[in-house]
């Protein structure tokens, strides 16, 4: 079921929330959070698709805000919220509501959104472009238990991930750092098979990828070692080698969905290495809502451990 509003206000549109469930006959008890997606019109169907994926593990109300470019004078002085609400099939196993600012409501998103989300319910903001260079400062990163952001959708990320470093705060997560879950994953099992010192390392990667960089300093903080970057034509991270007394261990992934382990003393054997699509990096990022303290130590280096 989908209700259009035009010049609305967060009454009306809750209002329309219960119209819509009464509707077709579904309480709002069952959604275990509340999702504010902060995008533009280009990259709002398909953030609203991956979340829409992402709640049928994890049933929540979805505030989608779109800030519309003023034209005129009259944009600029002339304040507007429309509104779309989506029930039932619409949206996924939640409710969807996306908003349309415009004029000065814009710069009061916060104000909007506060009325509309789920009383007693975590909150999580995502940003899939255009992140704010603090987002725990941003109003409506503040209303947020977990911030997350993309280094993936700016032109110089590794300039990003630097800004990111700075303003980190508790809560705050990206989804460069969520791409390497695979990776680390394997890593620590081979790690926990070899029970070796490891003396060197290197990740490879095509150039400028923050999870590549992300992964560098992950190790470098973990195992104590300098970490070698080094460029290949990707696609992004292609393989991570480890240096020990023993020989090396070599985790490869030149393309396609699986990858290839090397142990020393041990044959080859290939594992499932896929690139995951944004509904189900959504999906891993909702499942602890507490800070994420790995990802500050790859964020942050050693000085992150340090200080932990």
């Amino acid at each position: 079921m989908k209700i259009d509003l035009t010049d609305t206000t967060a009454s009306k549109i809750n209002k329309a929330l219960v119209q819509g469930r009464r509707a077709i006959g579904t309480p709002a008890v069952g959604m275990v959070l509340t999702m504010v997606i902060v995008t533009d019109e280009e990259n709002a169907y398909d953030s609203i698709k991956a979340a829409e994926d992402a709640s049928h593990e994890h049933p929540m109300r979805t505030l989608v805000v779109i800030k519309r470019h003023v034209r005129t004078l009259r944009d600029r002085t002339h304040s507007r919220l429309d509104a779309e609400v989506r029930v039932g099939s619409e949206a996924g196993t939640g409710e969807t509501v996306v908003l349309r600012t415009y004029g000065e409501v814009s710069e009061h998103a916060d104000s909007v959104v506060l009325p509309l989300l789920l009383p007693d319910a975590p909150v999580v903001v995502w940003w899939p472009v255009d992140a704010p260079d603090a987002p725990s400062e941003d109003p409506l990163g503040a209303l947020a238990q977990r911030r997350i952001t993309d280094l993936y959708a700016f032109e110089r990320p590794m300039e990003v991930l630097q800004t990111r470093a700075r303003n980190y705060a508790p809560g705050d997560t990206d989804l460069a750092w969520t791409r390497l879950t695979l990776w680390r994953s394997m890593l620590a099992a081979a790690l926990d098979q070899a029970r070796v010192r490891i003396t060197s390392a290197a990740v490879e990667a095509e150039g400028d990828n923050p999870s590549a960089e992300l992964l560098a300093r992950w190790l470098e903080a973990r195992l104590k070692v300098s970490v070698e970057r080094v460029v290949t034509a990707g696609p992004v991270v292609t393989a991570v080698r480890l240096g020990t007394q023993n020989g090396e261990i070599r985790i490869d992934r030149p393309e396609g969905p699986l990858a290839t382990l090397s142990l020393p003393g041990q044959p080859p054997r290939t594992l499932a290495l896929k690139v995951r699509p944004t509904s189900e990096l959504i999906a891993e990022e909702l499942r602890r809502l507490d800070a994420d303290e790995m990802y500050a130590i790859a964020l942050k280096g050693e000085a992150a451990k340090e200080n932990a």
